[in-house]
């Protein structure tokens, strides 16, 4: 057996505890070796049965004096009583729906107990403790006497030590965990080979990879369980810094096309803008441009606050790129948004005479300057077929764009809205070998409205630069945001119909679709699940509002399990003025832009991230016109209340978003969570030091050996790493 070796390999593994094991992803002995308690209990001190404390957890050793089942008068519930008894004096046990513990412990067995000490109306009892019998009771070195009793530490698992408590799913329970870990550590304890150099190991002070896992599931001190969680924290974090400064190191051997500045061209186009540029929106379009005059590949990450003015920062790049004769791909999150860019970059492109397309699922619009900017359909092959011929300057769409049909004759930027993680790899796919040429890159350009944690940057991000808009245009008013409580509610739609009459539009979010007892997924980038019997549903809340609220005004509804043309007819009316109040999922999060705006409405506010809440305030505001963003809660909670009116005192996002990181962790940012990082690595994504520690080790490490070949056993584990975690 090795670290590969299946789980169905495993002793006492069956196939009913390997299909549970499999949901929970783990498939191998290493996963299982590898599956770390999220806390532990302290069961160390044994206290004489004399000693115990009320509403305590306590840790008895001693003899069953009698053991038997009773049901409650009631006959709902069956009780196991046993009386436990010490040199000190005796105890009562009650564990309640375990009858078959009758079978598993008998009078005259010694045994260890756990669990809280309570007061009945038949006086005092441990109620409900873990258990473990002592079979072996012997004078081995290591043993502890408890009154005549002499217990060896080594036979304990489930008491009288620091007991491990593991994340778990019905029908694996960390007794189960302990129960099943115990032996495969034993026989894996000097075979777990060392990943990381002597040298780091010894400069950071930190427990060999044997000795730290053994201690991070059966620790002999709170103290080791911590020592042993801080190894594979910086282990962990440690990879994720490899993997994305190897990927920097290999963009720094590629080629990409050399694109100058036209500063004449700049120039014009920013005359012909409506708004003047913001200091920050010139310095970030000169960093941009700056990094693709250059022969290796711009890799930058453009962060802003909402309405901060990406758009209009990445069409000066694009622009600038066309001219000098090259291509550009602009992807979206969603068609919503593509199709949106696709409106607002033609629009700014207007005088430049400049070649867009538009290729979504569905769809595929042209615009050609020869037609006074008349949008053509155009079949799919005729569109793929000019954009291979070069003869499309700026292709805009979703993930249609890397699909393997799609071809660029000569492609100079990619540009992403809102998806970060796009490697070498992706990007060659975007792009062909040039007759004669050697093959190049193109240049990358991100976009994110979620401001980004210095922690986040430093790891996830690592291989990105940064350009950073932290100035918003001039003229925008502050959106007025409040806490609604119940009582309110009425109020609110005075409001509400008060800001209506006066010709302006409302947005509604609901944190699900519809309603139901079951849980489904919300509909957001954080894809987090949530309970739904408490949360509001965008179906009923459509149908309480334009049928009791706002009968009189024109109310709709929007979701993603609408089909493409019914959600584009839908935006498209709203824009136009034509619906009052949109009633939606968190679909409208990013990007939409409607002016005449000026109501945000969010129900069930505590159910969203802080970073997300501000997305969604941002989607009003975008006039000159005053807006509102109202935050309804039916929590009771003071950290509700707390995080609530975080918001409402905070202007900027990238404040918010620190605060989010440390409230709610890292797996709410991003949509993390989704990418398979391990949890002690997503814990520690919020401790600074220690990143600005790994980020520092693997520097050193790729400076002295950048493919790693001293030390194969690193390398092996960071290509499996990187494949977990989907970091390419």
């Amino acid at each position: 057996m090795n670290l590969d070796t299946p789980i169905k390999e495993i002793p006492r593994v069956g196939p009913s505890f390997r299909k549970k094991l499999e949901k929970m992803g783990i498939k191998t002995v290493e996963d299982l070796l590898f599956h770390f308690p999220h806390r532990y209990e302290d069961f160390s001190n044994i206290r004489p049965i004399s000693k115990v404390k009320l509403n305590e957890s306590n840790c008895i050793l001693g003899k069953i004096l009698e053991i038997r089942n009773s049901r409650t008068w009631k006959k709902k519930m069956i009780l196991t009583e046993a009386i436990v008894e010490d040199k000190t004096g005796a105890i009562k046990v009650i564990w309640f729906n375990q009858p078959y513990l009758i079978k598993v412990l008998r009078a005259g067995d010694v045994v260890c107990l756990a669990g809280k000490v309570s007061l009945g109306d038949k006086g005092v009892f441990l109620s409900n403790p873990a258990y473990e019998k002592i079979p072996n009771l012997s004078k081995e070195p290591g043993s502890r006497a408890i009154g005549k009793l002499q217990i060896p530490n080594s036979k304990l698992i489930h008491t009288g030590r620091i007991v491990p408590v593991y994340p778990e799913t019905e029908g694996l329970s960390s007794r189960w965990f302990r129960y099943i870990l115990k032996p495969l550590l034993q026989r894996f304890k000097n075979r777990t080979p060392e990943i990381l150099p002597q040298k780091i190991i010894k400069k950071y002070h930190l427990l060999p990879r044997n000795q730290a896992l053994w201690q991070v599931h059966f620790p002999d001190s709170l103290e080791m369980a911590e020592r042993a969680k801080a190894r594979f924290s910086f282990e962990e974090l440690f990879l994720i810094e490899l993997s994305v400064l190897r990927e920097r190191l290999k963009l720094d051997k590629e080629k990409a096309p050399v694109i100058p500045i036209n500063v004449e061209l700049i120039k014009e186009f920013v005359n012909s803008l409506p708004f003047k540029l913001t200091d920050a929106q010139r310095k970030c379009a000169w960093q941009i441009l700056k990094d693709m005059e250059r022969n290796r590949p711009m890799s930058r990450l453009l962060e802003g606050d909402v309405g901060s003015g990406k758009t209009v920062v990445a069409v000066i790049a694009a622009l600038n790129t066309t001219k000098a004769g090259y291509q550009v791909a602009f992807m979206a999150p969603t068609e919503i948004l593509a199709k949106q860019h696709f409106g607002e970059v033609t629009k700014l492109l207007q005088p430049f005479k400049v070649r867009i397309a538009l290729l979504t699922g569905k769809e595929d619009k042209i615009i050609s300057q020869k037609l006074k900017n008349e949008i053509l359909e155009i079949s799919r092959n005729k569109l793929l077929d000019k954009a291979r011929k070069g003869e499309i300057d700026i292709l805009i769409g979703t993930h249609t764009l890397i699909q393997d049909k799609v071809k660029f004759g000569k492609l100079g930027l990619c540009i992403i809205d809102e998806q970060h993680r796009f490697g070498v790899e992706q990007r060659a796919r975007l792009c062909q070998s040039y007759s004669g040429q050697a093959k190049v890159i193109p240049h990358l350009l991100s976009m994110t409205a979620t401001p980004i944690p210095r922690t986040l940057a430093l790891t996830i991000y690592g291989d990105l630069d940064l350009s950073i808009l932290d100035e918003m245009p001039k003229g925008r008013k502050k959106i007025i945001t409040k806490v609604v409580p119940p009582q309110e509610r009425e109020k609110a739609y005075q409001f509400i119909r008060k800001r209506v009459k006066e010709g302006e539009q409302v947005f509604v979010i609901c944190p699900r679709i519809e309603s139901g007892n079951k849980k489904q997924e919300v509909e957001s980038n954080e894809r987090e699940v949530l309970s739904w019997a408490e949360a509001k549903a965008v179906k009923e809340e459509y149908e309480k509002l334009s049928k009791e609220v706002f009968p009189d005004l024109r109310v709709a509804m929007l979701h993603g399990r609408m089909k493409s043309k019914e959600k584009e007819k839908i935006m498209r009316d709203f824009k136009a003025g034509r619906i009052d109040i949109l009633v939606s999922t968190s679909v409208v999060e990013v990007g939409i832009d409607i002016p005449k705006a000026t109501v945000m409405m969010i129900e069930g506010a505590e159910r969203f991230g802080l970073a997300q809440l501000h997305q969604f305030r941002g989607r009003v505001g975008r006039s000159d016109l005053q807006s509102y963003c109202l935050l309804f809660t039916e929590s009771p909670a003071k950290r509700t209340r707390q995080r609530l009116e975080a918001i409402v005192e905070a202007e900027n996002g990238f404040e918010l978003a620190q605060k989010d990181l440390e409230i709610r962790g890292p797996g709410s940012l991003y949509g993390t969570k989704q990418w398979g990082i391990p949890d002690l690595a997503m814990e520690n994504l919020k401790n600074l030091p220690l990143v600005e520690k790994t980020r520092e080790a693997a520097k050193s490490l790729l400076a002295e050996d950048p493919d790693l070949k001293n030390y194969p056993l690193l390398k092996e584990k960071l290509k499996k790493f990187i494949k977990r975690v989907h970091l390419e």
